[in-house]
């Protein structure tokens, strides 16, 4: 059974959706609006949140680090100075740690360059997120994988060859890692989701959990990839779809998020074991509805019944109507008053 342990939890096949609060730079570049954040999402149920962490300096371009940046959505003039803006610094991170430690929530990130993967490891991450953008990154991918902590990866925007390449580069280090199909566009249409692509990575990689990062709106979506059997679900979470940001409208606010760990649960229940069985619980309502033989007039004893002499009528606690044409034939052997059920007690052949 394919398996991955996840910092304290076990997910296979069997288990429950795995949910992470995609987080992202939702908190502004506050580390209180960033516990709030956490707080909410441990509220939700949800099993881990997630940051991105950047080394903006290394990650870009001067060009690009310098260009300008000026819209509603930005923190800076510069898109460097955007980024800088909401990069937390390691004092950071570790209040972080330890707030998250202290509600029991598993607290991770995405690195986007090799100096965010040693300024995370020094912190002692539990495991690491690969981000589709980074899929044909694999310099990064086998620093990340070098490390021998489990891996998480999406597959936003990428070909066949591009997930092959890089499933082929970690588990020639590392065995322990999940793949996500995803979608990057922001927010994702339904009809480039292509869940049924989950089924696909199932077949090609039996050893391997794989789930679903979600950038539509909603919770039907990654809900249906638990069906389809994801079983790690990514999700953007936010306190306020309108606040400023790229991120937030296709996030998930705390109501949007306890729905899809509820709704979660009840899929994972509901999915049942594939056996057809009759529950104790339909007992009661069965008998209301359903239908037994009975006399549609007076039946005398020594009768020989015809069909013209039953009805089919509820309750169900009698001979079942699929027995009629057994019925038809026999003798009573006492009177039958309108409406009463047949007996096969008083009926001979």
């Amino acid at each position: 059974m394919r398996t991955l342990k996840l910092d304290k939890k076990i997910i296979n096949e069997d288990s429950n959706c795995y949910v992470i609060a995609e987080i992202g730079h939702n908190h502004q570049g506050s580390v209180e609006k960033c516990k709030e954040i956490f707080l909410h999402a441990k509220t939700a149920k949800a099993d881990a949140v997630k940051l991105q962490k950047r080394s903006n300096k290394d990650l870009y371009t001067k060009f690009f680090f310098n260009s300008i940046y000026d819209n509603k959505n930005s923190y800076g003039k510069t898109y460097g100075l955007h980024r800088e803006a909401l990069e937390f610094k390691k004092e950071d991170y570790i209040e972080l740690q330890e707030y998250a430690k202290s509600i029991d929530l598993t607290f991770f990130a995405t690195p986007f360059d090799l100096p965010s993967v040693d300024f995370l490891e020094n912190l002692n991450m539990p495991f690491y997120k690969i981000a589709s953008a980074d899929i044909t990154n694999i310099p990064l991918i086998e620093y990340v994988a070098r490390l021998k902590k489990p891996m998480i990866v999406s597959t936003g925007g990428a070909t066949l060859k591009d997930i092959e390449r890089a499933v082929n580069s970690i588990s020639s280090i590392n065995k322990e890692f999940a793949i996500l199909q995803c979608s990057s566009s922001y927010p994702t249409h339904p009809s480039n989701v292509n869940l049924n692509f989950i089924k696909k990575l199932l077949e090609k990689y039996p050893d391997n959990i794989i789930g679903y990062s979600s950038h539509d709106n909603g919770i039907v979506i990654p809900i249906t990839s638990y069906v389809l059997g994801g079983r790690i679900i990514e999700k953007h979470f936010t306190l306020d779809r309108t606040l400023k940001g790229t991120d937030h409208p296709m996030s998930l606010e705390p109501t949007g998020l306890q729905n899809l760990v509820k709704g979660l649960h009840k899929v994972k229940l509901s999915l049942g074991d594939g056996k057809k069985v009759r529950y104790p619980e339909e007992e009661a309502p069965l008998l209301k509805m359903q239908k037994k033989i009975v006399a549609l007039n007076k039946i005398s004893k020594g009768q020989k019944i015809k069909i013209e002499d039953l009805a089919i009528k509820s309750p169900g606690d009698g001979i079942p109507p699929y027995e009629i044409n057994e019925i038809v034939g026999m003798e009573a052997s006492k009177n039958f008053e309108q409406d009463e059920a047949l007996d096969l007690d008083f009926l001979n052949k």
